[in-house]
Formats: C-alpha cells, structure tokens, sequence
C-alpha cells in the first residue's frame, strides 16, 4: 500500500496550502523550501496546472497512479469530471472518517482504518481507499470504542462542522452515509478545473 512517508509540511510549502490542518510551522514560514524560498517564480500556466494537481494528491494522501486512475474514472461519468473527481476522493474511507470528526487530520485517519478500528456495513474494512456509497453505515469495532483517539473524539466532538451528506451520532460515534457529496458540499481549497485541463492535455 504505497503512500507518502515524507515531511508534510514542506509539501504545504512548496504549495501553498496547509495540507494537514492547523499546522503552525507552515503558518510560521508560508513560503516555499529551500534557500531560494522566497524567490518570485514566474507563474506559468502549466505550472499552476501541475501545483493544483499536486495540492489534491497531497491533500487526500493519494499517489500519482492512483490518481490518474481517479481521474479516468470520473472522465467516463456524466457530469462535470472535475466534480466527479472530487466525489470520487471525498467519498474514500479514511477522508469520510476524517470528515466526521473521529481523526484530528487525514493521515490520522488512514492510520486508525489501516490498524482495523472500523465496520461498514458489519464488515471489518482495513483499507483507506475504501469507497462508501449512500446509505452505508461506518461503526467502530467494539474492541475499539473506548480506546483513546475514540475517547478524545467523543469529548471534541462538535469543534469541526460535519458535512451535510453525513451524520454522525454523537454517543456511539456511528458515521451514516446520507448520499455522496456534491460540489458545494466539498469545501477543500482547490480548483478542479485546472487538474481537468492538465490531464485533458495528455
């Protein structure tokens, strides 16, 4: 299961965008790596394409093939591809747990599905790409339910808004699907469109 080990933080850098969420040492040196950081580059559209696909693998921990993968999926369905695409990431399993509040950031929440701690539908499920679909239920298995980040999310709970295609019932920490997330239900800080046009290239 490949995925990426490195320093998130200068991945934030390089562009742009706070990856992990409440990350202080980008907010404390917002501007890119290296000793030639904060050196003006002439903003080429290519470049901008690239650094906004690279914003959404780094954001949503998925790697080059898998993404492409992703894209070519949401290219064959009706609709807007870049909306799709965006469905299509929203709606992996460790994204919705960290959506729902159980995981303080995306790699936390890969970390908690990959150690086995959750159920949809009954069924053990250890795998991040994971996608749900409506109407499906998310548990916590009962070996796991009073284990520590499960503790700390009851006792948060509430400080991060839930999405409206979800709900989360506060006692038991139950994730239920209401339908796959739209457009403006996805309030990630990117421009599909750019991804579109770069993969429409090739």
């Amino acid at each position: 299961m490949a995925r990426y080990t490195g320093p998130i933080t200068k991945k934030s850098r390089r562009y742009k965008l706070d990856l992990v969420g409440g990350d202080k040492n980008f907010e404390i040196r917002p501007f890119p790596p290296g000793q030639h950081g904060r050196r003006r580059i002439q903003e080429k559209e290519y470049l901008t394409q690239l650094q906004e696909k690279q914003r959404a693998r780094f954001t949503y921990g998925v790697m080059e093939k898998q993404f492409r993968r992703y894209y070519e999926e949401a290219a064959n369905r009706p609709g807007k591809t870049g909306s799709n695409l965006l469905t299509i990431l929203e709606s992996r399993l460790d994204n919705v747990i960290y959506r729902a509040g159980l995981a303080r950031t995306r790699r936390h929440a890969r970390q908690l599905v990959t150690h086995g701690h959750f159920e949809v539908n009954g069924h053990r499920v250890d795998v991040p790409s994971y996608r749900v679909e409506q109407f499906d239920i998310i548990t916590i298995r009962k070996q796991s339910i009073e284990s520590f980040p499960f503790q700390l999310a009851r006792e948060t709970f509430g400080e991060r808004p839930v999405p409206a295609w979800m709900q989360v019932v506060p006692g038991t920490l139950q994730i239920l699907i209401h339908q796959l997330p739209v457009r403006e239900q996805i309030d990630t800080q990117l421009t599909e469109q750019l991804i579109v046009e770069l993969y429409s290239k090739n």
